[in-house]
């Protein structure tokens, strides 16, 4: 019974952490409503898009005096803005992004006006999309599954390390071999499909993608080797799975992979 209990504690930590770094992260689409004298308009704006073609931007708002115009510029480059106006589909307004190589990102904003009022959405931020490769799903989600075996085995395994007669270097093997395969065999084959580069981290670049898999790595690895041969390594393993809980946290894609344009004309 205790050991069931370990396996739902772990379960549950795992999937909070999961939903917290998927929402907290820097491609989770920003979504919302708000009023323009009066009337209200809602919004589903993306942060992320496949290339292959234009990312259609759309706004809810059924008055059709209310107007807008989407502002853009390519990220980190200092341009001057370019003004689209957005054109009506019954209740939606809409406009295109123009497609970007891969890692690409533009800055945009969306200016509505209706009855000499305007509104600017986000009110005090700019939206930043990057665009991405289209990852097959036989690598996508094999990625995806085990990446999240490994986390789970790793708070398994860190509960097991403050159990004073737990057995953790099975367990540690597990997360180990998951870890291996989930983030530095699978993971750069995403970042390969998607970015156009199999590793940005160090000592290439400074991805935190790839940087806090690297470091979650090394600590198992660590810790496996301390419980070789039978050696309590309860210490290790308790270090080595709060490492990768506190790395599981940092939002998805934060400092990710962002194409330099002034290297591309």
């Amino acid at each position: 019974m205790k050991k069931v209990l370990f396996w739902i504690l772990a379960i549950v930590i795992t999937l909070a952490a999961a939903v917290y770094q998927r929402m907290t992260g820097p491609t989770y689409p920003i979504m919302g409503a708000s009023e323009i004298n009066g009337v209200s308009v809602s919004y589903y704006l993306p942060r992320s898009h496949e290339i292959g073609e234009d990312c259609t931007i759309r706004l809810k708002a059924e008055n059709p005096e209310i107007t807008g115009v989407i502002s853009f510029r390519r990220h980190k480059t200092g341009e001057d803005w370019t003004q689209i106006p957005m054109t009506r589909a019954e209740s939606a307004l809409m406009a295109n992004l123009p497609e970007q190589p891969p890692a690409g990102k533009l800055d945009y904003n969306i200016i509505l006006s209706y009855q000499d009022n305007q509104l600017r959405i986000p009110e005090d931020e700019l939206i930043v999309i990057r665009f991405k490769g289209k990852v097959p799903g036989y690598v996508l989600w094999p990625h995806v599954i085990i990446i999240f075996l490994a986390m789970l085995f790793s708070t398994r395994t860190g509960i097991e390390a403050l159990d004073p007669k737990g057995n953790t270097q099975t367990l540690a093997i597990w997360t180990l071999a998951l870890l291996f395969v989930g983030g530095m065999i699978l993971g750069p084959l995403v970042q390969k499909f998607a970015f156009d580069a199999f590793w940005t981290g160090f000592p290439f670049g400074t991805d935190l993608t790839d940087n806090k898999t690297l470091i979650a790595f090394v600590a198992w690895i660590a810790a496996v080797i301390a419980g070789r041969k039978g050696r309590n390594a309860r210490a290790w393993v308790l270090a080595a799975s709060i490492i990768l809980l506190l790395i599981y946290l940092i939002p998805h894609s934060l400092f990710g992979s962002e194409l330099d344009y002034s290297q591309t004309g």
